[in-house]
């Protein structure tokens, strides 16, 4: 089984630090991180709509190959993040000189990824066979448009009087996404005013909220880029407990998807939250109403409640908790107990879905954010305190089996 290591979480943490766009000027930064958890979120929406109508054995696989197509990609934009796409692009038209690029990128990756195993050997083969036809490739590619689309969108108005490569630029998505009409789902997302159009807007929206307000660091990471973090390492982590494809799957859009609501309510701090004891209860009604009210409601009115049922899976809607073991036998959710008794769910038919495990991946990217500052040389008492305090939950409150000890003490 894959070893999860301290240089893994770093690898994954480090998209926090690549700019976007950083040739333009821009409103806000953008950051490599928030793009892949936007891009990855579409990815679902349009995974889901996709696959409704085949077998679940071929939806399972399918919703593998997305996720796991999705990391590859991201982990290689991590080495050549200052290659400008049409330069990119150029060299991927030669085939040697995109092997020699693949090449260079894989022996960079390979002291962090190689651990891995048989995700390793996927990675490698991903990027040795681009054939950019197949479904996984092309609902990851058309996400990746609209997401970056997404990001123009915000830089266009301050270039667009003086940089004479926005209109090439700005003609480019259209024309590309124009190739894409036959995935269901795609043309709803890009007509404005549709619900789809709206929960992919606010799923953009959460790369404004700035999460720990109240302690500057270094980097400053957005609640929509902590989503990407979080969900990349509950798919690690499962691989490391040898889950089953879907708990994999499933855990990977629960960590993705698990902060969804604070696009309504903001990214309230634990402090806050635990200051009252009847105000966590308060939020979650009021998340709950106007998730309904501004996402679902919509999207069920438009044809769309088995992508609600799908999302709200995710968040525990039936159980009371994204953190909460779940399964869904013969159509119905049901809880369970525990991390260990979820052990006797791990099959695909079962639908698995953890619920501590996403938890101790919350945690241990927030531990990762004070962490990274404090290294950076950018710390407060209230990072120092949030870094000593996730530490202690994360090596009492975890469930067996994940090596967190070993793993943590790589940091001390």
């Amino acid at each position: 089984m894959p070893v999860i290591r301290k240089n893994l979480l770093q690898l994954i943490f480090s998209g926090a630090y690549l700019l976007r766009w950083n040739d333009k000027l821009r409103p806000v930064e953008l950051l490599e991180t928030d793009k892949q958890a936007h891009k990855m979120l579409l990815a679902c929406v349009l995974w889901h709509e996709n696959s409704r109508h085949l077998p679940d054995a071929e939806r399972v696989a399918l919703a593998t190959e997305v996720i796991e197509g999705g990391l590859f990609d991201y982990f290689y934009r991590l080495i050549i993040t200052d290659v400008k796409p049409p330069i990119y692009y150029k060299i991927k038209e030669n085939p040697e000189q995109f092997r020699q690029l693949t090449q260079h990128v894989l022996d960079k990756l390979e002291p962090a990824l190689a651990p891995l195993g048989p995700f390793w050997e996927r990675m490698c083969q991903w990027h040795a066979s681009p054939d950019d036809d197949t479904p996984a490739r092309r609902i990851l590619t058309a996400a990746h448009l609209f997401a970056s689309q997404w990001e123009f969108k915000l830089i266009e108005p301050l270039n667009a009087p003086f940089d004479d490569e926005m209109g090439d630029i700005g003609q480019s998505f259209p024309d590309r996404l124009d190739t894409f009409t036959d995935l269901l789902g795609l043309d709803r997302m890009r007509t404005p005013g549709t619900a789809l159009s709206r929960l992919a807007n606010l799923c953009g929206q959460l790369r404004f909220q700035v999460r720990w307000t109240q302690a500057p660091r270094i980097p400053a990471t957005s609640v929509l880029g902590h989503m990407f973090i979080v969900a990349s390492y509950a798919y690690f982590f499962s691989l490391a407990v040898d889950a089953c494809p879907a708990r994999a799957n499933n855990n990977f859009f629960c960590g993705l998807f698990h902060d969804l609501p604070e696009v309504l309510t903001r990214d309230i701090i634990s402090p806050v939250k635990q200051s009252i004891s009847d105000l966590p209860k308060i939020i979650k009604e009021y998340e709950d109403k106007e998730l309904e009210r501004r996402v679902f409601g919509p999207l069920k009115g438009e044809g769309f409640t088995s992508l609600v049922e799908r999302i709200e899976y995710y968040l525990g809607a039936n159980v009371g908790s994204e953190f909460q073991e779940c399964v869904r036998e013969n159509g119905v959710v049901r809880a369970v107990e525990s991390f260990q008794a979820l052990a006797a769910c791990n099959c695909d038919a079962l639908d698995p879905k953890d619920g501590q495990l996403i938890k101790v991946c919350d945690n241990l990217a927030a531990f990762l954010e004070a962490h990274s500052s404090i290294r950076n040389g950018v710390s407060s008492p209230h990072l120092l305190e949030a870094c000593v305090r996730l530490q202690t939950r994360l090596r009492e409150h975890s469930p067996n089996g994940l090596g967190l000890d070993a793993l943590l003490a790589d940091f001390d």
